[in-house]
């Protein structure tokens, strides 16, 4: 991936942490209600208890301490965040069985390799040019060992800021299904956002991990 559209991609969060620190606001979710609804259809679409769970674009971590508060426990987690204050945040939280890295997930896909069950991005793909999405979900299917699981926005509906794109259900659905023989979608929780899971088929005992 180029540094222009990584850089492209991260500048709307790095502008935020310049003026609001590792608080909320940097985030860019509209509020912490939304973001809670987004976190539950998530947590709806996917047994992440007993995981391994690899968050790209983490954040502070809400949506680890949003599982933990409804006793959903991964086995272990893996916060990928670029944001400096963001993840110094997420840091502070001293979450057991956390691991927070200060990365790119954009500039180093291979950091999507950590050899994880689940691979979630939950509002981390909303500043995505096309090309960008579609690229960063390829990789994390191929790095994701049972499943990845996003959410996005399907419509003008809630992209009202200039650096929130958005990206035609179908047209999404029908790149998953081109990687995915198992793809699920959930619409039914905040009009104009879509969250969709795409299922690996079990591997072998002894298969590797390829990419």
């Amino acid at each position: 991936m180029d540094t222009t559209a990584a850089d492209s991609y991260l500048q709307p969060y790095l502008d935020a942490a310049a003026a609001h620190g590792g608080t909320f606001p940097a985030l860019l979710w509209a509020s912490p209600a939304t973001q809670r609804v987004r976190f539950d259809a998530i947590r709806r679409s996917v047994d992440l208890h007993g995981k391994s769970l690899l968050d790209a674009g983490c954040g502070r971590a809400d949506l680890l301490g949003f599982l933990l508060e409804k006793k959903v426990v991964p086995s272990d987690y893996i916060g990928l965040e670029a944001v400096e204050e963001l993840a110094a945040t997420a840091l502070r939280r001293g979450y057991r069985n956390a691991t927070i890295l200060r990365a790119d997930f954009v500039k180093e896909p291979v950091r999507l390799f950590a050899g994880a069950d689940v691979l979630v991005f939950s509002g981390s793909l909303n500043t995505m040019a096309s090309a960008t999405f579609f690229a960063t979900l390829r990789r994390a299917y191929d790095a994701a060992a049972e499943a990845v699981v996003f959410n996005f926005l399907c419509s003008a509906e809630l992209a009202a800021r200039d650096y929130l794109v958005w990206h035609r259900a179908d047209e999404v659905l029908n790149f998953c299904r081109s990687i995915c023989p198992q793809v699920r979608a959930l619409r039914d929780y905040l009009k104009g956002d879509c969250t969709v899971t795409l299922m690996k088929e079990p591997r072998a005992p002894g298969a590797g991990h390829g990419r």
